[in-house]
């Protein structure tokens, strides 16, 4: 796991070493970089006067405080311009470092106003490239930005290099951020000029400088069309489903309330946005009305003293103020601190889960949307999904962490005992370590969990393959760990013994923790799926032919997230009404 956080100055320590970490991947990833641009970074977050541009600077960093990638974005307040200076992961930095700092920086960039973020990529044209193995990088890099929906600007003469003769002249790429942006070409004129002056005015000779500005004609600019992505079509015999036998959706109406800036958190609302755009897309989803879970749904699974402090700290704290565990009781965990903020470590297995104002709110409406989900089936619907954040399968009885407060799956496993044994199958990369916890000692719930090895993978100190429950419980904790780098051959094969486990259990009803972190290049994970993978998996478990909750944990590249999220319900739908995929 990893952490995005905003650097706001070289004062601390920290900062100063980060700051220094930044330069190094800098220098090593980019080398064409002028070393004075490297050194000057610092001075540009603090001095934004020079040269009229302020800069920002998120950093990707693990517990030990060590970079695995940065992104330096300018941003001009006074004519609203966002402009992308520097982005890179480090050479040994594991995959979708880049896309989890990129999705942060036009989150921030949204949140300034502005029409969207220009940046400049080399050419994937062979007339303007001849080099053909920079041709297939710069192309890695566009489709990169293409993901996003960013392409280069056509039609106008930014491509002009200087001097004159030069190869390899930069596209003008724009990012609108998905908001729908059409520059007129007046305000692209303005941004344009801003750009090579401010950024650009030791290399851009006047003349040169007219030129580029006015060769901005076309009303509103043109960007070049997707040449790395496409559209995806939805099947036409998905979007004629009867309306009873649509999937319930409960999506959670105030998760946005819950949203950690200051260190970045990959677990943000676009994810929920990200999702939703994608279901729309189908008429497979049928918005059900949410009902207050009442305590005794929260207390069935958690320590109801973790519970009142989780809520009594979260009203204590003034608005946009985060409290973040930092001592924990290792050697003494009888005594509780009397301080307050102190006793969060009592409370959470991590660093990087903190306490604010909205976090109760949020995981309390959750509970919500995942319980109703359970009374669903309970009255006969068969497939409900709990579309939520935050995620709750790292929550224990007494703990929370892993951007998790409360359980929702568990609470919504728990509330179907009532029809009966209940199966509980998590899907998420990391291990479902709160549901184990919960259901340790008990034999009318069966958890599953598929996850990679906690030698390398959070929560880390479980999910083991020997670990099989206590008591009553043992034999009904099933742990599936896989290695680091899987296929998704190997996850379907795995997906399948799990799936026979819950068949033999015989459950009256199935609760899936749907993490969608498996995907490839997701910034928390390591393995591979595809969107197909995601729709043979959604298949494979709607082939057991239970009235079925699907609670969303985790998943963080919401460049693929809805997709994928689309495709496994595809084929959930289908697996469970006996369509052929």
């Amino acid at each position: 796991m990893f952490r995005i956080r905003r650097i706001h100055d070289d004062l601390l320590p920290s900062n100063r070493e980060a700051l220094e970490q930044v330069q190094a991947i800098l220098r090593d990833r980019i080398p064409e970089a002028a070393e004075a641009d490297v050194l000057g970074i610092p001075a540009q977050l603090s001095d934004p006067l020079t040269k009229q541009l302020r800069g920002l600077l998120w950093v990707a960093e693990d517990g030990r405080g060590r970079v695995s990638g940065f992104s330096h974005l300018l941003h001009a307040p006074d004519i609203g311009l966002a402009w992308l200076d520097w982005i890179s992961a480090a050479r040994e930095a594991r995959s979708g470092v880049g896309g989890a700092l990129y999705e942060r920086t036009r989150d921030a960039a949204r949140r300034m106003g502005v029409p969207g973020i220009f940046l400049e990529c080399l050419p994937d044209d062979a007339a303007l490239c001849k080099d053909e193995a920079l041709r297939k990088e710069n192309g890695r890099r566009l489709k990169f930005y293409e993901n996003f929906g960013a392409r280069p600007i056509i039609g106008t003469a930014w491509e002009t290099p200087v001097p004159s003769g030069d190869d390899t002249p930069p596209y003008l790429v724009f990012d609108d951020l998905g908001q729908g942006t059409k520059l007129s070409a007046a305000r692209a004129r303005v941004l344009a000029r801003a750009i090579l002056e401010r950024k650009y005015s030791d290399l851009c000779p006047p003349e040169y400088l007219e030129a580029i500005v006015g060769s901005f004609v076309e009303d509103p600019v043109r960007l070049r069309p997707p040449r790395y992505t496409q559209i995806e079509s939805v099947p036409v015999d998905v979007l004629k489903v009867a309306v009873d036998a649509r999937v319930a959706l409960f999506a959670h109406d105030g998760h946005a309330i819950h949203h950690v800036r200051e260190r970045g958190y990959v677990e943000t609302p676009t994810r929920i946005g990200a999702i939703a755009r994608e279901l729309d897309k189908t008429a497979l989803f049928e918005p059900a009305t949410i009902e207050r879970a009442p305590e005794a749904a929260i207390a069935a699974v958690h320590d109801m003293e973790m519970v009142s402090y989780f809520k009594k700290m979260c009203a204590a704290l003034p608005e946009g103020r985060s409290v973040y565990p930092y001592v924990f009781p290792v050697r003494n965990a009888a005594r509780k601190p009397r301080d307050l903020e102190a006793r969060v470590g009592y409370y959470c297995i991590d660093t990087f889960t903190p306490l604010s104002r909205s976090a109760w709110e949020a995981a309390r409406r959750a509970v919500d949307c995942a319980w109703s989900a359970a009374r669903s089936l309970a009255r006969g619907q068969r497939l409900a999904y709990a579309l939520v954040r935050p995620p709750g399968h790292h929550a224990e009885r007494r703990s929370f962490g892993g951007f998790c407060y409360l359980n929702n799956a568990a609470i919504a496993a728990h509330e179907l005992t009532s029809l009966g044994p209940v199966a509980l199958l998590d899907v998420d990369y990391h291990h479902g370590n709160g549901q184990q916890d919960i259901f340790w000692r008990r034999k009318d719930v069966l958890t599953v969990s598929i996850h990679g090895h906690p030698s390398f993978a959070y929560p880390y100190f479980c999910g083991f393959a020997d670990e099989r429950g206590e008591g009553e419980g043992e034999g009904f904790n099933v742990n599936l760990p896989l290695p680091e780098a899987i296929d998704a051959r190997r996850f379907l094969e795995t997906l399948d013994a799990a799936l026979a486990q819950i068949e033999r259990f015989k459950p009256s009803a199935l609760v899936v923790s749907l993490g969608l972190d498996t995907a490839r290049r997701d910034p928390t994970g390591t393995w591979s799926l595809t969107a197909k993978d995601f729709e043979s998996s959604g298949f494979a478990i709607g082939r057991l032919g239970l009235p079925t909750a699907v609670i969303q944990e985790g998943g963080y590249d919401t460049r693929v997230l809805g997709v994928n999220a689309r495709r496994f319900f595809t084929g959930l739908w289908r697996g469970a009404n006996r369509k052929a995929p």
